[in-house]
């Protein structure tokens, strides 16, 4: 397998065999290999093996046919068209890929943001951490709309560079932003099974973990090391909990944590802070903090309230 490492767009480009990019900084393209120059002269494209990994931001938008792409300890589901984005130094594994040959693709620097407030807003957008496996499948629909971003970027990437250019590319590419943010909230809601799936499954895990004394032995779980046991990124356990339940991964932990001690505070003569210890927490003092905020008394009055009932 071939590996290869972009660490700017035009050493990509040149690796490709592309066009040089009009700006170092910026590219879209939109590539449809001719008949005569894929083997079966069908508008099916067979691609090598390749492991790539960008130093810049990708949005790609292509139709996949087969295949297996590999984004750390995910496999992406091949079976529909799709739109996925990648943050710079992520590495994508393609496997067997066949797709039709028509491609859509955005690149660019984080530098060509610079004195825009999409520099610090692209750290908002959440699906540029996605694992590839939760790439977007767009609708019929979504996909014509994408496509005439799209289009429109390409036109005025194309055109006479002036004073208005990079604007109305900046403009538009915050367009683009929005509509995925959009879709993807749709997808959210459109896999409520596959949601509920995920959270049952996050409840599981806080489970074994607490029944394993590993809330006192090891601390409080991560969210990260939860999404890795979950095979999934962080930033998408938390918009599918959320989506889910309403409420992050981090107030999901928390409510946990609260019930798990409604509980222990309840023992016989049951020590608040043995019940910090047993569920992770270093100090019980930020254990208590946490309890009178969530449940509206302190865990001595918890205590005190239940004795008098």
């Amino acid at each position: 397998m071939k590996e290869f490492v972009f660490n700017t767009i035009t050493e990509k480009h040149e690796q490709r065999n592309y066009p040089p990019p009009e700006n170092p900084l910026f590219c879209v393209m939109h590539r449809k290999l001719r008949k005569g120059e894929t083997r079966n002269c069908t508008d099916e494209v067979k691609l090598e093996d390749v492991s790539i990994t960008n130093g810049f931001y990708s949005i790609s938008l292509s139709n996949i046919i087969s295949g297996e792409i590999l984004y750390g300890r995910t496999k992406y589901d091949c079976t529909k068209g799709t739109l996925y984005c990648s943050a710079p130094g992520q590495t994508m594994i393609l496997k067997g890929m066949v797709f039709n040959s028509e491609v859509y693709q955005i690149t660019f620097h984080k530098d060509y943001l610079v004195g825009n407030h999409l520099f610090d807003k692209i750290k908002k957008y959440n699906y540029f951490n996605y694992s590839v496996n939760e790439a977007l499948h767009l609708s019929p629909k979504e996909e014509k709309l994408i496509k005439t971003i799209f289009k429109n970027i390409k036109i005025e990437y194309h055109n006479n560079q002036d004073e208005f250019s990079k604007k109305i590319i900046l403009n538009q590419l915050e367009t683009l932003f929005n509509y995925i943010d959009r879709f993807y909230k749709r997808q959210f809601l459109n896999r409520k099974d596959i949601n509920h799936d995920l959270f049952t499954r996050f409840e599981y895990i806080l489970d074994k973990y607490f029944e394993t004394n590993q809330f006192e032995e090891t601390g409080i779980p991560s969210v990260d090391w939860l999404a890795k046991q979950l095979g999934v990124s962080y930033r998408y356990m938390n918009d599918t909990i959320k989506a889910e339940t309403g409420k992050t991964a981090v107030d999901q932990i928390n409510l946990y944590l609260i019930e798990e001690a409604k509980n222990l505070l309840l023992v016989p003569d049951a020590s608040i802070s043995e019940t910090a210890y047993k569920l992770g927490f270093e100090y019980p003092q930020y254990f208590s903090r946490l309890f009178k905020k969530k449940v509206g008394v302190s865990p001595k009055e918890y205590i005190e309230n239940a004795k008098m009932s």
